[in-house]
């Protein structure tokens, strides 16, 4: 198998560029965006012992279950994760990855199942006579398929953390997938927005009627190829998924796409690894919380989650900030455009820290407060013309900043159990659907795969020869937006306190304005979680591009005053999927964002 392509610079325009990263996660279908169900207005649900946030009823359910049988926080974010597979496969799945953030009262640990670039993938993958492909002409199939990194790290952070055996965890999703669900408005809607899984008999076999309809809305779908699936590797542990039959089936299906074939190994398969790595933190001064000062917690490089909120909140706690109020043109303004500044950098520096050294050999560099002061004395009254990337660490960089491309996906879960274990993981198949192509040992049904290498920069290089940090290489995990992140009341050292809050969202690039805004809103405007969730969303998704209002949720005058700051805007529908738990008294209140199907389950 061969690939005739050439190095060329991507030149997106910033405008069209935006559009995509901030539309739909299907908007593969060129000028159809599915028309997302109505918003269901949530109250927050109080416990005092354990529970769980997660996208979807049954997958919270499941994971109860779990607590209440006596499993860990990660035993119960295993079952909740199994079940999403299931019922809303269009976001994540056994077929993708994910970063596990894990708190036992002990230890604070990061696990990176992020997907890996196939040892034979070239830097050039996504090029075409000297030029970059679009994303809807290298989705779809098996080229943007990563190795699949979840299962092995879910294995990994059983191994270390859980207390119900392997095989337990998998009965709730096992009883779901042979006895059906109700397939959900949202999915349907996403169904009937994406003609590109007609493309792929196997999912055409699953979601579809025979004229090619999605099935209905309530419709009960079973997942017998997924429940022989799951059996397999309950029994035998996850290296049934990464060895064997099961392996070579996923490995089949990459390399034998007909139009879009990848170049997946059962090399790649059985070499892949899990890491775990420390937590990247950050101090924060609070104006109206529990604690005055808190310490966030979450995931480093190669995600760009955590160093964007912590450089967004750094420059706006150096701003004589007029108001914290998340929909007034002030705070809009100093927040975006430090969100500018943080894309910016973002796009310069983060990549896999195994192929690129950080900024001043530590990616604390981006976040040290004389640095973040530097940055924020560029923001003034009025737009900048150019958000630059900075200089931390006082080191220059041979590299060239990552030029906008597309961006999407993801589902979070955050759990507490009974003993204070904590687990806020975000999981991903990138965009919806992934790469639209469903693995099967059975005839119906089955798991998705990622499309994850198309968070690599399409281009490796940019127009004067010089390489992009978040380049394709052989064996490296992309760069990522996910923040799953963990809140502590701290002391002004650093020294961390109890846990306060668990949280994360989807939303490709958005992830970073959703984390940031609904934490904001929590330490600064003294929201509890479910009303924080609920604030309008604002957002840039690339360092010169244009504000994102949601759509119906500022006023005019709010709209004119930043169009008048030298603001370019646009309205959208913003479809976050927060999910929250934060510590109420002796107890906890869970939060789900009412843009999305998500619920809590506790006790």
């Amino acid at each position: 198998m061969t690939m005739t392509s050439l190095p060329f610079a991507l030149r997106l325009s910033v405008r069209a560029a935006c559009v995509l990263l901030l539309g739909s996660s299907v908007a593969f279908a060129k000028n159809k965006t599915p028309q997302a169900p109505a918003a269901v207005e949530k109250a927050g649900v109080v416990f005092q012992h354990r529970g769980v946030a997660s996208a979807n009823p049954q997958a919270s359910a499941a994971g109860l279950q779990i607590l209440k049988a006596g499993g860990s926080a990660v035993d119960a974010a295993i079952a909740v994760q199994l079940v999403l597979t299931l019922v809303e496969p269009q976001s994540s799945g056994i077929g993708g990855g994910a970063f596990l953030v894990h708190d036992d009262g002990k230890q604070l640990q990061v696990f990176d199942g992020r997907e890996t670039a196939p040892l034979l993938a070239p830097s050039d993958l996504f090029m075409l006579n000297g030029k970059a492909q679009g994303f809807n002409e290298v989705v779809a199939g098996g080229r943007a398929v990563g190795v699949p990194g979840l299962l092995r790290m879910l294995a990994l952070a059983h191994k270390q953390h859980g207390k119900l055996p392997w095989a337990a965890l998998f009965k709730p999703a096992i009883q779901i997938a042979e006895n059906g669900f109700p397939l959900s408005p949202r999915l349907h809607a996403l169904l009937k927005a994406d003609p590109s899984l007609l493309k792929d008999p196997q999912s055409v076999a699953y979601f579809f009627k025979p004229n090619g309809t999605p099935l209905p809305v309530g419709h009960r779908l079973t997942n017998p190829g997924l429940a022989q699936v799951y059996k397999t590797i309950a029994k035998q542990g996850a290296e049934a998924f990464y060895t064997g039959p099961l392996a070579q089936t996923i490995v089949n299906r990459v390399q034998q796409y007909a139009n879009n074939p990848g170049l997946l190994t059962m090399a790649d398969m059985s070499k892949y690894r899990p890491e775990v790595r420390e937590a990247l933190c950050f101090v924060h001064q609070a104006q109206a919380s529990d604690a005055n000062t808190v310490q966030v917690c979450g995931v480093g490089a190669p995600s760009s989650g955590l160093i964007a909120m912590g450089q967004i909140f750094g420059m706006l706690s150096t701003q004589a900030r007029q108001s914290d109020d998340l929909q007034s043109v002030d705070w809009l303004h100093n927040y975006n455009e430090a969100a500018r500044l943080a894309f910016a950098d973002r796009a310069q520096f983060v990549a896999d820290p195994a192929f690129v050294v950080a900024p001043g050999k530590d990616w604390n560099s981006l976040l040290q407060p004389a640095y973040l002061k530097q940055r924020a004395d560029l923001i003034s009254p009025r737009r900048m013309a150019d958000a630059p990337a900075g200089n931390p660490g006082g080191t220059t960089t041979s590299y060239a900043p990552m030029a906008d491309q597309p961006e999407y996906g993801t589902s979070h879960i955050s759990v507490v159990d009974a003993k204070g274990r904590a687990v806020s993981m975000t999981t991903s198949i990138e965009s919806g659907f992934g790469a639209r192509l469903m693995v099967s040992p059975g005839p119906r049904g089955g798991f998705l795969l990622n499309n994850q290498l198309t968070d690599f920069s399409f281009a490796p290089r940019d127009a004067d020869g010089l390489p992009v940090a978040n380049r394709l290489q052989a064996g490296k995990r992309p760069r990522s937006s996910m923040n799953p992140i963990l809140v502590y009341a701290s002391d002004a050292g650093g020294q961390r306190g109890p846990l306060m809050a668990n949280l994360g969202s989807p939303g490709g690039p958005m992830i970073i304005h959703y984390t940031s805004q609904t934490l904001w809103a929590m330490l600064h405007g003294g929201l509890d979680a479910q009303a924080a969730i609920k604030q309008p969303h604002s957002g840039v998704a690339a360092a010169n591009g244009p504000l994102v209002l949601e759509s119906g949720r500022f006023s005019s005058a709010t709209v004119d005053g930043l169009k008048a700051r030298g603001h370019e805007v646009q309205q959208t529908e913003l479809q976050s999927g927060l999910q929250a738990i934060r510590r109420k008294g002796e107890g906890w209140l869970g939060a789900a964002d009412p843009r999305r199907e998500g619920s809590v389950s506790g006790d």
